[in-house]
Formats: structure tokens, sequence, C-alpha cells
């Protein structure tokens, strides 16, 4: 497993660097004016191809691995690597294009990603088998169609999910890193020596992509990584729910639960004023910490006082980040604590919003050094 790791984070390494100077120059450049823009000049938005290529690439060499003696006892016959690339293809080549062009719709966005989950539930069989409640598991099963329907629908919304809180330098990327290892821990506990290659695998290509982003943001993930973020870890996610009936369907959403609390709330606030879920605003969480906490830079270099502010205000939410993935990792068997856990972080993340909007920082963060 280890040997897998160091592969595939030193093939991101190299492949990054590589797009990043091979296509920089041929991709579209976004507006000045875009409200989720927070640095100057104009970054390449391809870095998930390079971390996709290494994924790839590094589960493709398991068994020259094997025959090394360098991959343990992972089975490379049971990944069905071809059936993963099948399920990435529609909605990663949407984002490349959108990365490139700037021109592709949301609504075109969405349906590719739907596509792909599609896939995954054709290809991969992903489902969501049971509740973990004896009160609704007995109605559940007898409607197997509901169990795919949650399914194809976490599976569409989570690349979104990625691309919303893909605003500043290591901000999604870290959550990637973090949800991918948690995910390995789990699967090499309960003995899933093939998700948990996945998940590693993912993890150490993220890692690699993470030293060119942060801090010196050289390179941005675009939609295309953060499709590709979000498709694998809810498939691995579902896959190790559905193999592994010890592991609660509560433990990938308390995981995964900053970045749909986000997405969610999103939704309901622009519904609320009457625009369209779909329009880009700077009122998410993590602008509003960008604003509101991380401390004014004094420096004569605009760029570089913003990048400064830019690489501020992720760790602020690396912490909120990890008060999800510890407890998800500590209890991934009990439901009804995992479910606790999702209703207290959902309340406050309402009161952490509410307080910066209304300009009343909480007392914790009024001392930061950030």
């Amino acid at each position: 497993m280890l040997s897998l790791a160091v592969l595939a984070f030193l093939l991101s390494l190299v492949l990054t660097l590589v797009v990043r100077r091979a296509l920089r120059r041929r991709a579209g450049r976004y507006p000045k004016d875009a409200p989720q823009r927070f640095h100057m000049g104009y970054v390449p938005r391809l870095g998930g191809v390079g971390v996709l290529a290494a994924w790839a690439l590094a589960l493709a060499a398991l068994p020259v691995l094997q025959w090394a003696e360098l991959a343990g006892n992972i089975d490379a016959s049971r990944i069905h690597l071809s059936r993963w690339g099948l399920m990435l293809l529609p909605a990663v080549a949407g984002g490349v294009l959108e990365d490139l062009t700037q021109r592709l719709t949301v609504r075109w966005r969405l349906l590719l990603t739907l596509g792909s989950a599609l896939l995954a539930w054709s290809a991969l069989g992903v489902s969501v088998p049971r509740l973990d409640f004896a009160w609704i598991d007995g109605w559940w099963s007898a409607w197997p169609a509901l169990g795919v329907a949650l399914a194809v629908l976490a599976v569409a919304g989570l690349p979104h999910a990625f691309n919303l809180i893909d605003g500043y330098n290591g901000l999604a990327g870290v959550v990637a890193l973090v949800a991918s290892l948690a995910l390995a821990h789990v699967a090499l506990q309960v003995g899933d020596r093939e998700l948990a290659a996945l998940a590693v695998a993912l993890a150490a290509a993220t890692g690699g992509f993470l030293l060119w982003n942060y801090p010196r943001g050289l390179i941005f993930a675009g939609d295309a990584g953060a499709y590709v973020w979000g498709l694998l870890i809810a498939v691995i996610s579902l896959l190790l729910v559905q193999r592994h009936p010890i592991v609660s369907p509560w433990f990938p959403l308390l995981l995964l639960i900053y970045p749909v609390t986000e997405t969610l709330f999103s939704i309901y606030r622009k519904l609320a004023r009457g625009d369209s879920p779909g329009m880009a605003d700077a009122l998410h969480l993590h602008q509003l910490v960008y604003r509101r906490l991380v401390r004014s830079v004094l420096d004569e270099d605009e760029a570089r006082n913003m990048l400064k502010r830019n690489n501020r205000t992720a760790p602020y939410l690396w912490s909120f980040v990890v008060l999800t993935v510890v407890p998800a990792v500590l209890f991934w068997r009990f439901s009804g604590v995992l479910l606790g856990f999702c209703v207290l972080f959902a309340v406050s993340y309402v009161w952490a919003y509410l307080m910066l909007i209304r300009f009343k920082v909480p007392r914790v963060f009024r001392g930061s050094r950030f």
C-alpha cells in the first residue's frame, strides 16, 4: 500500500507540473470581476487532470507492483479500473471542457455528472441498501429503487459540492485528502484492501497536487478536479457501505457533511431571495471567513497581499472539517452517534454563518493569528 501511495504522489507531482506548463496558454481566461475570484492574474485550472492521471496510472501499475512484491495482497483484478474510467468519463470530460473554455452551462454540467452517476450504478452497482434504523429498513428494502435513486443523487451531487468549496488555495484539496484517508482507514478495518487502494491512491495523488496548489496557488483543481474528487469519494463511500454491513451509511455523510451542508444551505438561501441556485455569488462560508476573519496583510504588492489572505483562509475551514472527520472515524459503526453529530454540525454551521453575515465574529476566533 505504501508503494502505491508513493507512486501516485510522485506521478501527481510531475504530471500536475506538466499540465500546468503545457496547457496554461490554452485555457480560456475567466473574468476579473467574477464573484468567486480571490487571486490576481490567470492561474491554470487544470490540476484535476494531473490528479486523475496520477490516480489511474498508479492503479494501472498495481500488477507490476505485485510482480515486484511491493503491493502486499491487493487483488488488482477486483478493482476493475476500466469501469471506474467509464464512470468518470462524462463528468470529467465536461469539467475539462469548462476549465478550458469557461463556456459550459450549469445545466450541461449537471447533466454530465448525472450521466456519470447513472454509469456508477450500471457499471459499479452503487446503491444505498439500508439506513440502519429498524423502523425504516424493512420498508426501505422493499423498494430497492429508493436506494438506487439516493445513490445516484449522492454521486451526481457531491462533485458540485466539492466545486462549491473550491474557492481558496488548499481548501477543497485538503478536504478530499482527509476524506480519502478516512475512507482508506475504515476500508482497512473491514479488510477491503481494494477499496483502500483506490482511496489511498486518490489521497496520494491529491497530496502531489497540493504541493503546487498550497500555499502559492500555482494551479487550481478546476471543475475537472472537483468532479474527480466528488465522484471517486462518493462511489468509494457507497461501495464501502454496500459491501460491509458493519459500516454505517451515516459514516460517509458525517465525513462529507461540510461540503454537503454548504451546498444545501447555498441552494436554500438563493431560492429564499428568488435567485437561481446555479448563480455564482460571494456569500459562501469560506468567502465570509475571508472577509470577516482573515486579518488584512500590509503589503505594497496587491497580488502578494491577496495571495497571503487567500492562504490564511483555508486553515479556518480545515479546523472546522476536523470536527466532523474525527467523530466519523471514531464512530463509523454507530449510526445513532453519527446522525447526532450530523445534526450538531448543521446547527453549528448555520450559527457560524449567521454570526459572520451579521459581523458578530465568534470570540474564539477574535484572537486568531491567521
